[in-house]
């Protein structure tokens, strides 16, 4: 065999150029990084690629899914002038170009675009294929606002709220979360102040095929309605409404229950006594302060110099925060000093006793006290016997 001279041939000289210029050899361009502005024109030109084709703007409104999305799309050009005004160079149609607001409520009845929602060629309103939205709690679960029947309890609460807000003592803050839903917080929800009066025992449903933990609540509105919602339902609509909560100034909102403590009870008692002397005094009230629940407090009344040694009837129970008991035993017994009972009793050992928190005053003046008490203004005012109302100090006989 004649060996072959590769030296010889020039068309087989391969050089270290020849071997770079090798398009095999060359790596691939990296495709160039799209930016923001790539985006909203790429995004863009697609709209208007449906224009072109079907003659007609995309809707937001239709069943298509990927009309609708650039409808959606077109209306967030026309909703955002920055962006719009970013693709108006590539703008073939006038698609940025707003319409033409009506001059009047004929125009606006005459347009087109009214006419062609009425029609409802494309089915927009036909919502019968539409799945049933399935809530998580049964209709009967569902808490609807009702009268509060013993509002008159919590009116002296709100008012005393509202006075702390105007002096400042009370501030309004951001409601941040679930933590602060708890028996005694002042909530502001949809502009209407409400109190969580009650905070039940957990109770276990079922909700999506999940068993969880609710607890019930008793929300009194300053309105005079009040609703057993859901705990967790409460902290949804106070989200829903960006509602508030009140705080004491100065205090962190995560600290509003460790500033607004509960001191006690007012309570108003009517006695059950059959004494005539006793039964046949008109407006005849028991007002006073417990720090234990009032069921608590008179038990065993029937046996009690303090009870008129007769059964009670709870006629009022006010929960009250922020007041020294002292001070708020004695502001009642200041206030209503020249109708209070002057009525000897004597107990089971036979020792006389004199009950000092018995005044004949009639229940709406008690509440209207209440209400002053917690607000402050019952300093300057005290009874007026012969008026049977609250006046002025200054003006008493004026």
């Amino acid at each position: 065999m004649t060996p072959v001279d590769f030296t010889s041939n020039e068309d087989l000289v391969i050089t270290l150029d020849d071997i770079l210029d090798d398009e095999m050899l060359n790596a691939p361009e990296k495709p160039k990084k799209l930016t923001s502005s790539d985006r909203l024109e790429r995004a863009f030109l697609e709209i208007q690629e449906f224009r072109r084709t079907e003659g007609r703007l995309p809707s937001s409104q239709t069943r298509e899914i990927a009309e609708r999305k650039l409808g959606a799309r077109l209306d967030g050009f026309l909703a955002n002038e920055a962006k719009a005004e970013a693709v108006k160079h590539l703008d073939e149609f006038g698609l940025l170009e707003a319409p033409a607001a009506p001059a009047s409520i004929d125009d606006l009845l005459e347009g087109d675009d009214l006419d062609e929602l009425l029609d409802d060629d494309a089915g927009i309103l036909d919502v019968s294929d539409l799945p049933v939205i399935k809530r998580p709690e049964s209709a009967d679960s569902v808490a609807q606002r009702v009268k509060a029947n013993d509002f008159e309890q919590f009116e002296p609460l709100f008012k005393a709220k509202h006075a702390e807000l105007k002096d400042g003592t009370f501030t309004l803050r951001p409601f941040t979360g679930m933590d602060l839903i708890r028996e005694g917080v002042f909530f502001v929800l949809s502009g209407v102040m409400c109190f969580v009066a009650e905070v039940g025992e957990n109770v276990d449903l079922v909700v999506g095929g999940k068993r969880t933990q609710k607890q019930r609540l008793r929300v009194v509105f300053e309105n005079g309605t009040e609703s057993a919602m859901y705990r967790q339902s409460l902290m949804t609509r106070l989200y829903e409404a960006q509602g508030q909560v009140l705080a004491r100034t100065g205090h962190d909102v995560s600290d509003v229950l460790d500033a607004d403590i509960e001191s006690g009870h007012i309570y108003v008692l009517q006695s059950l006594s059959e004494d005539p002397v006793i039964a046949n005094i008109t407006d005849l009230h028991k007002i006073g302060f417990s720090t234990t629940s009032v069921e608590q407090r008179v038990k065993g009344a029937s046996t009690s110099p303090t009870y008129l040694m007769a059964p009670v009837e709870i006629v009022a129970d006010y929960r009250v925060y922020n007041i020294k008991a002292s001070a708020l035993e004695n502001l009642l017994h200041r206030v209503f000093a020249d109708v209070r009972l002057d009525l000897t009793q004597i107990d089971r050992k036979g020792h006389d006793y004199d009950p000092s928190e018995w005044f004949v005053v009639p229940r709406n003046v008690v509440n209207q006290a209440v209400a002053m008490i917690m607000s402050g203004e019952i300093v300057d005012y005290e009874y007026d016997r012969v008026e049977q109302k609250l006046v002025e100090r200054s003006n008493r006989g004026s």
